[in-house]
């Protein structure tokens, strides 16, 4: 019996040993170049109520001030599978000429389109020699400055709200340091339905599409 008792506690050991070094905490971040394509506003102008509907072109800027950035913790539950929390500080700039011809004198997310999400992910370790492919998605919010000034308007909207929902995917490939860091490049792509209030009675609804090649470095502990 106490050898029965022995090898039952040595053998739950064993299991909680293996499931322990099986889970890892890991900390991200980077950095890229991140671009959005078209998309439409629509809304009604502050002050007039007056409805207005256009496509405009955007741009990301990610190397200006305030640059491109976003961190991500993963906590890794086995060897493949793990979630994480990731915030993006991604951002656009309408291009000049769209934003005059739909009548405003600024139309911008430029300190940050600001992206919070919860994301699944999966990994495969050291698949490529000791290259690991990871793949992940996540859904979220979106809490950007919205930064909106009417041609000739009084009103100037410059301020952070919560605009909406936003869904997050990425596919990348991590290459290891030492045992504690590693490097790592990705493709990420984002969607954020927005719907943004104007100071004077006004409104912004945009759909924000982000397309970023990324740059980073992890900490695992």
């Amino acid at each position: 019996m106490k050898t029965l008792i022995l090898s039952a506690i040595v053998s739950a050991a064993a299991l909680a040993a293996t499931q322990a070094a099986a889970q890892d905490y890991e900390m991200s971040v980077y950095t890229g170049w991140q671009t959005a394509p078209h998309s439409r506003i629509s809304g009604d102008y502050p002050g007039t109520g007056e409805d207005y509907d256009a496509l405009i072109g955007w741009d990301g800027k990610s190397f200006e001030m305030p640059p491109y950035w976003g961190l991500r913790g993963t906590w890794w539950r086995s060897d493949t599978f793990g979630v994480a929390l990731e915030f993006t500080h991604a951002k656009v700039y309408a291009n000049e000429d769209d934003r005059d011809d739909a009548g405003f004198e600024t139309l911008e997310f430029t300190d940050g389109i600001n992206l919070l999400t919860v994301n699944a992910m999966r990994r495969w370790p050291e698949q490529w020699g000791k290259i690991t492919p990871f793949v992940g998605a996540g859904v979220g919010v979106a809490v950007p400055h919205v930064e909106v000034a009417t041609t000739g308007g009084s009103d100037d909207t410059f301020e952070y709200q919560y605009t909406g929902p936003a869904v997050r995917l990425l596919a990348g490939a991590s290459y290891p340091i030492n045992d504690r860091w590693s490097v790592y490049g990705e493709y990420q792509f984002t969607y954020s339905w927005n719907e943004a209030d104007l100071d004077g009675g006004g409104s912004l609804n945009t759909d924000i599409k982000t397309n970023a090649l990324n740059v980073g470095l992890s900490l695992k502990f």
